[in-house]
């Protein structure tokens, strides 16, 4: 399992978790699409928002892998903002690939790219 070093470990002064200490035995959990509802509460909000941010900061455009980033967090995001970056994506890997769809990404989450980054 990939572990991204200096990628943040949680939304600080919070328990939302970006990243995982070590590989589970029973193997990765799956990454689904999780529907994100117009009622979420706003500390749910700042923790997709934030991981996003850390996102497009660590890897920019390019292809990652999923390594020991959260599952959960991820599937907040899946097939919206972070998509599959192969045809043979497995989404129970810890070797999957995925990337950050700039685009949709500036549309869901506009604040972060007011900040002056660029990509």
């Amino acid at each position: 399992m990939e572990k991204h070093r200096g990628f943040p470990g949680r939304l600080t002064g919070t328990d939302f978790q970006f990243t995982i200490r070590r590989a589970s035995k029973k193997g990765p959990s799956k990454i689904i699409r999780r529907e994100r509802h117009a009622d979420r509460r706003p500390p749910d909000r700042r923790a997709d928002e934030a991981f996003l941010h850390a996102l497009i900061d660590y890897f920019g455009d390019s292809a990652f892998e999923r390594g020991n980033l959260d599952t959960g967090r991820l599937s907040w995001l899946f097939e919206r903002e972070v998509l599959p970056a192969e045809d043979d994506f497995n989404p129970e890997s810890y070797e999957a690939k995925l990337k950050v769809d700039l685009s949709k990404a500036e549309s869901a989450f506009p604040q972060i790219f007011v900040a002056g980054w660029s990509a």
